[in-house]
């Protein structure tokens, strides 16, 4: 793939874009999701076959999650693209206007950025959210996707473009999809240096891509964060409340950002809590816990254990369900993936912490605790730990509730609430770019806003200075 002529071509789409109004991309847009729901068994089978890979690899299953599509998904996917079609078109929406002393007309008014790079892991369903945001906002997208979901994406992109090549003001220029090759990331290196030929760029996914990208880029970056989200229970907690809660922002999706990935307690409801989140998790979970937590997560496993044993081995009711139309499937009925695990206190497992296991994202069935003394430890433990994405405090404390919120440095704060709602759709965006973590530009779930910046037009009658 010729990456200078791609580049070409995205700015003459995103040019031509930038001249076509609200009315004429939302046709578009309503023609593109025509034909994404007319294609599904295209697009499906070509997932079956990146999902094939990825479990033949040995892949676990929180990541297979991510990567998978079904019917139910596809929905979702065009659900997100109808609230776009139907939010308010950003560009040219004047942000500020004034008139000087001396007579000249000023309006600030928003605009694309141009031609945008998305950097991304798994998510098929991301190609479709990028394109359609990037489109509604004019802005032409160049993505690379992961060489996993490559057939996925290729089918995707190839139904777009055919579908804005047959209809009347269709911008075909608008989308081009690099050809990943699996452990050839020369391609990515192009694009973070693509100076002048590409305005922005943006990672989503992990760790490791986000820093590879931040580092490395030379073009400007809009830094999506990795998601080590923590959940606080605080001593005035209604602790039903903080175990459901929990249950579903760790269990549901648990290969999401915006799962959590520590619980921190309060030192005085430690042990009821504790107590009530083995059963919740009961045989779901792995607790790597802190040295005070430790002895406390033992003895309440044992208590679940003979309490299943006096109940004739029956292991706790399956919960938690998931799904949404949203990026990061933030609802809260649907799925069932929270069953995938044995759910029976004898397979639940608790282990020391090591150093790294606060702060880590493990995207999957194991989690952290942390018993602390107060909110205030609470808060300075979090924010030497998170990765600024969303973190949530449980708490009766209207007070504690609101210092939590001031002093907690994160994209997205929750009080009584699962992490799970920092996405796009549940935020009323339809779609989302990505979660980003920086304070510049943009920050938390990325709607059509977030892809585009502003200009000033200034009118007068000859004055000079």
């Amino acid at each position: 793939m010729n990456l200078e002529e791609t580049y070409k071509i995205l700015r003459k789409g995103a040019e031509v874009l930038a001249l076509q109004n609200a009315m004429q991309k939302n046709k578009v847009l309503v023609e593109v999701r025509g034909a994404l729901d007319r294609e599904r068994a295209r697009i499906l089978k070509a997932n079956a076959e990146d999902v094939k890979r990825a479990r033949d690899a040995g892949v676990k299953d929180s990541l297979v999650d991510r990567l998978s599509l079904d019917e139910r998904k596809i929905n979702g996917i065009l659900e997100s693209m109808d609230i776009v079609i139907a939010q308010t078109d950003p560009v040219g929406e004047e942000v500020a206007g004034w008139k000087t002393p001396n007579g000249l007309c000023i309006r600030q008014v928003r605009v694309p950025l141009g031609v945008v790079g998305l950097i991304y892991e798994s998510r098929p369903n991301v190609t479709v959210d990028a394109f359609c945001l990037a489109y509604k906002s004019g802005n032409a997208i160049l993505l690379r996707g992961s060489s996993s979901a490559y057939a996925s994406n290729r089918a995707i992109v190839d139904v777009i473009k055919e579908a804005l090549s047959g209809v009347d003001g269709g911008v075909p220029e608008a989308i081009e999809l690099v050809e990943t090759k699996e452990h050839d990331h020369s391609d990515v290196d192009a694009i973070l240096n693509a100076v002048g030929k590409i305005d922005v760029v943006l990672p989503r996914g992990g760790k490791k891509l986000i820093q590879t990208v931040v580092q490395n880029a030379r073009v400007p970056v809009i830094e999506t964060g990795s998601g080590v989200c923590h959940l606080y229970v605080d001593e005035s907690a209604d602790l039903e409340m903080a175990a459901k809660v929990a249950e579903n922002a760790k269990i549901q999706r648990p290969g999401v950002c915006n799962a959590i990935e520590c619980i921190v307690v309060n030192r005085k409801v430690a042990e009821d809590f504790l107590e009530r989140l083995v059963e919740k998790f009961s045989g779901r979970v792995i607790f790597h816990a802190d040295e005070e937590a430790l002895p406390i997560l033992k003895e309440a496993v044992l208590r679940e254990q003979i309490a299943q044993n006096a109940d004739g081995g029956k292991g706790a009711e399956c919960a938690a369900g998931a799904g949404s139309a949203g990026a990061e499937g933030a609802g809260s009925s649907g799925d069932s993936s929270s069953c995938r695990r044995p759910v029976s206190a004898a397979s639940t497992k608790v282990v020391p912490a090591a150093d790294e296991d606060f702060g880590n994202e493990y995207l999957d069935y194991e989690c952290c605790v942390k018993i602390v003394g107060g909110v205030e430890e609470a808060i300075e433990y979090i924010n030497a730990h998170n990765t600024k994405h969303s973190e949530s405090i449980i708490t009766s404390n209207m007070k504690n509730a609101r210092l939590f919120q001031a002093k907690i440095d994160a994209a997205c704060v929750y009080v009584n609430a699962s992490t799970r709602f920092t996405d796009g759709g549940e935020f009323g965006f339809g779609a989302e770019l990505g979660i980003s973590t920086q304070k510049l530009h943009a920050r938390g779930p990325m709607g059509i806003k977030a892809l585009t910046t502003t200009k000033y037009l200034i009118e007068g009658e000859g004055q000079i200075r």
